[in-house]
């Protein structure tokens, strides 16, 4: 059998050098070493099941995002679940053959076999996109329709999603040769889907202890019953924040000591989704990113949001929370963005002065601004650290590089030609410029524009791939993106959403495709089955996604407008009014008000050099001092990723997840290696299976009904002071006044 080849081969390698085998020690552990190249792939039940979870995923995930309690079903769900639906298949379908349109085809060629399931769960996961379950631009739309009562265009929104997907699969093409086929670029986060398929697929010979499968069952049995904890009965696991129990009337202490509303020094999280909220599983992180990661939260958190709060009151800090995504005036009460526009969604510029002008909170204001460094060091790292190999691959196209066994084994399938590729990106780029010039007034974003959007795009896709495929950490740009095109075009705030898709969300788009095209080269997929599965997954999820927003948006009185709505009703939207409240930020008032000269934040457009500098001493230490191995591992872009994403991240989130990753990549990794091996991302994906099925179950066997308890546990964090500002004079309702 294949597969039992397979494991041996993985285990013990036969016939292949040690030259050959992948130098990444955790690939070389985990990834198996041999192929079947007589395996079905595209078969009847690869495309029933892949394209009935990517529409079914996609659906759901589109209806749910619209509730004020957002649910996200993921695709480690439908890998699962498809498994024992694709067996049965495999016994009860006959084996008949059939022929349509010269292709011959069978119901059944045989068993269920492991690359039928890996195809299906990229179908799935072109139905579970980025940013909670649905492409980004239903985002806007949304915005569109929902809150400035534009009378949008079917088919210009048909364009908007489905060029911002597809412009995303192009630009994953053209970097196949640097992000996908080079040894170096390994994509930490496929090892845990790796292990499942082996776990699911391969008999193991019997050897002491568990085997994986055996092992995986019992840890997704663990972690589905345990997620009823924080997940319904006990949710205060989610926070747990014992400083404010010992000192319950100290404003100081609660904004220390709060996992939820402050710094969360000594808070911690013992539930799973909370832990791999925002960086994802810690179990598939290197050890090295992690500890950039924790060098960088360390200093963010501990010494600079302190310093800045309570010596210097940066930005008038003390008038706000010291950690709140919420907008603020000078008063220190919440800022009132419908005070500030006209009834055409406009901004009022006398109201806007009369009002005065708009706050952040220190914590939020200083994660912008680690923003702006990390672009620069970003684009400055790679060049320094990766240029010359990027050159090299530009020049050789790959044809005189050293191939491992993975590349070397995939050698045998028939390549996916560039044009292929090419015709999708022009495809959509010209689809976009012609919708900025059919809907120019709706869209509101020019075709130098869209332009610009596509150059930002094309520059930062490499640098942030590079940064991703061997770190596991992906360097944001979003509130760039905004402020570049909230410079040039104030005002505009679709045009200020449409540019962030097309020149930052096209980004994500093409590397979640990369990422799934590395996953398909360990698992040897065949080249031009993978591109038909993402294509056919891509445009189906688009046409999906935007049919069902779209009836929603129709068919549903008054929804994302609470006001308007029932008190009980569930259709308040509170994702996309925060997409809302930063077009009004970055679309509106702009970031000249806020960044440029005379703007509260101006000094933070520094940093944009600060970040360009950084990685520079790094890199030339690295040439003075070739023999010291550690100093190339210093990654300037990721220890800013300590700062990111804060809010809606946590302190507590990061700092749980700094841990659990530093138990795991460190100490089990080096003194346990052979139970890492074996067990680590199979552990990884079992955590993540057993909260997803609860945390679905749940919501729709409870939450859903209304059905919810209240006591002290389900009060999340119980530190009421930590959102209180300290500064005298500031009255905010259920706060001190300090004098």
């Amino acid at each position: 059998m294949a597969t039992k080849t397979q494991t041996e081969s993985s285990e013990n390698p036969n016939g292949d050098s040690t030259e050959e085998r992948c130098p990444i020690e955790e690939v070389a552990l985990i990834v198996p070493e041999t192929d079947d190249p007589t395996m079905p792939v595209m078969t009847f039940r690869a495309w029933f099941l892949g394209l009935t979870s990517c529409t079914l995923l996609i659906f759901l995930n589109t209806f749910f995002t619209f509730r004020t309690q957002p649910l996200t079903i993921s695709a480690i769900l439908m890998q699962i679940a498809v498994l024992p639906i694709g067996k049965f298949m495999a016994r009860i379908l006959p084996n008949k053959e059939f022929q349509v349109l010269g292709w011959r085809f069978s119901l059944n060629p045989g068993p269920f076999n492991i690359k039928e399931h890996v195809i299906i769960t990229i179908f799935a996961n072109c139905g579970v996109s980025f940013g909670g379950g649905d492409a980004y631009s239903i985002g806007a739309i949304t915005v569109m329709k929902a809150y400035y009562k534009q009378s949008l265009n079917f088919l210009c929104g048909l364009l908007i999603v489905l060029t911002t997907q597809i412009l995303g699969y192009g630009w994953a093409g053209m970097l196949r040769r640097y992000l996908v086929d080079p040894v170096e670029m390994w994509w930490p986060s496929n090892l845990a889907q790796v292990s499942l398929f082996r776990a699911l697929h391969e008999k193991e010979s019997k050897s002491k202890g568990l085997t994986r499968m055996q092992f995986f069952l019992i840890a997704f049995a663990a972690s589905f019953a345990y997620y009823t904890l924080p997940g319904y009965l006990f949710p205060i696991l989610t926070f747990f924040s014992w400083i404010c129990w010992a000192w319950p009337h100290s404003i100081t202490a609660q904004q220390i000591g709060s996992g939820y509303h402050g710094l969360g020094i000594g808070a911690f999280t013992l539930d799973w989704a909370g832990i791999s909220a925002y960086h994802g599983s810690p179990l598939v992180t290197p050890w090295t990113s992690i500890l950039n990661v924790g060098i960088g939260f360390v200093m963010f958190i501990y010494i600079i949001v302190p310093l800045c709060y309570w010596k210097f009151d940066t930005f008038d800090a003390r008038k706000f929370p010291i950690f709140s995504n919420q907008l603020f005036a000078s008063s220190g009460h919440k800022y009132d963005t419908t005070k500030i526009l006209t009834p055409q969604y406009d901004l009022n510029i006398p109201a806007y002065n009369s009002y005065g002008k708009l706050y952040l909170s220190p914590l939020f204001a200083l994660s912008i601004g680690s923003g702006f460094a990390r672009f620069t060091s970003t684009l400055t790292h790679v060049a320094l650290f990766h240029g010359s190999a990027i050159l090299e691959q530009s020049r050789s196209a790959m044809k005189n590089m050293k191939l491992d066994v993975h590349a070397r084994l995939m050698k045998s399938y028939k390549q996916v030609p560039q044009w292929w590729f090419y015709v999708l990106l022009l495809g959509s780029i010209g689809l976009s410029l012609l919708m900025s010039f059919v809907w120019k007034d709706e869209v509101q974003l020019q075709w130098w524009g869209m332009l610009f959007a596509f150059a930002l795009a094309w520059i930062v896709t490499l640098p942030i791939g590079v940064i991703q495929a061997t770190t596991n950490q992906q360097p944001g740009y979003d509130i760039i993106a905004q402020f570049m095109i909230g410079y040039v075009l104030p005002g505009k705030p679709i045009a200020n959403l449409l540019f962030k898709i097309y020149g930052r969300i096209s980004t994500i788009h093409a590397l979640s495709f990369l990422s799934d095209l590395k996953l398909g080269h360990y698992m040897k997929i065949p080249p031009r089955c993978m591109y038909t599965a993402q294509l056919v997954g891509t445009l189906v999820s688009g046409v999906v996604n935007l049919g069902v927003a779209w009836w929603m948006l129709e068919s549903i009185e008054n929804i994302c407008d609470v006001e308007s709505l029932h008190p009980d009703s569930q259709w308040t939207c509170p994702k996309y009014r925060v997409t809302f409240d930063a077009s009004v930020i970055w679309g509106l008032i702009g970031p000249r008000r806020l960044f440029g000269p005379g703007g509260m934040y101006r000094n933070l457009v520094w940093l944009f050099l600060v970040g360009a500098v950084l990685p520079v001493p790094v890199w030339a230490l690295s040439k003075v001092f070739p023999e010291k191995k550690w100093i190339p591992l210093i990654n300037i872009p990721v220890i800013s990723y300590g700062f990111a994403g804060m809010p809606p991240a946590t302190p507590t989130n990061i700092a749980s997840w700094l841990i659990t990753g530093m138990i795991f990549n460190y100490f089990v990794f080096r003194y346990h290696k052979r139970w890492w091996q074996k067990y680590n991302y199979v552990l990884s994906a079992a955590l993540d299976a057993g909260t997803a099925f609860m945390g679905v179950l749940l919501f729709f066997a409870l939450q859903n009904n209304d059905i919810n308890l209240k006591w002290w546990g389900t009060h999340v964090d119980h530190c009421p002071l930590a959102t209180c500002p300290t500064a005298p004079g500031i009255a905010v309702e259920g706060c001190p006044v300090f004098k």
